[in-house]
């Protein structure tokens, strides 16, 4: 659907999608609110004896959603966690595989302000997947809709979720973020989010 100008406009979302993005949006905006102001000096700071940083948290709910959004589109195949040959999930929660796959360097790069990332940047990088998250979620045909969970050894073996689901796990997963987020805000400057 578009406008008379040729801009695509959402279909109109059914009261359970609506509040589902509706909360989705909260946990957003109350994690983004915790980085307004910060630079990017500011926004890779680790004022607590945890490794996280403000842009790294943002960082990784955007790589987060960006990656269930896949899942409820592309299916496990969006989301796989396969191991270099040789290496066992045991060596790997040890600390001890002779070699890492690139989705678990990317995975803690997740959390870091790398060279060449500006808060800027993250937050645009965000705002485009918060963005896609609504169309795809508007365009879902049943939000019952399963997918079975990739193999990995934190997810239980046979689960599956709907799309519903998945925006669940998306609402919990940012609003704790966005709490620890306001944690390092507080401590690396006094301002709280609330």
């Amino acid at each position: 659907m578009t406008t008379s100008t040729g801009t695509a406009t959402s279909p109109a979302l059914d009261a359970e999608r609506a509040d589902l993005l509706d909360q989705l949006g909260a946990a957003r905006s109350a994690l983004l609110t915790s980085v307004r102001g910060l630079s990017d000096e500011q926004a890779g700071e680790r004022p607590t004896a945890s490794a996280l940083c403000l842009g790294g948290l943002v960082k990784h709910v955007a790589s987060m959603e960006d990656a269930w959004l896949r899942f409820v589109v592309e299916g496990p195949s969006a989301m796989r966690y396969d191991l270099p040959e040789g290496v066992t999930w045991a060596d790997f929660a040890a600390g001890t595989a002779r070699e890492y796959p690139q989705w678990a360097i990317d995975h803690q790069n997740e959390f870091r302000m790398l060279p060449g990332d500006t808060l800027a940047g993250i937050i645009e990088r965000y705002e485009r997947i918060a963005a896609r998250t609504s169309e795809i979620i508007a365009s879902v045909p049943d939000m019952s809709a399963t997918h079975p969970l990739p193999e990995a050894p934190w997810h239980e073996p046979g689960k599956v979720y709907t799309v519903r689901r998945v925006l669940a796990h998306l609402i919990a997963e940012t609003a704790q973020h966005a709490g620890h987020a306001d944690i390092l805000r507080e401590t690396l400057d006094g301002r709280k989010s609330s």
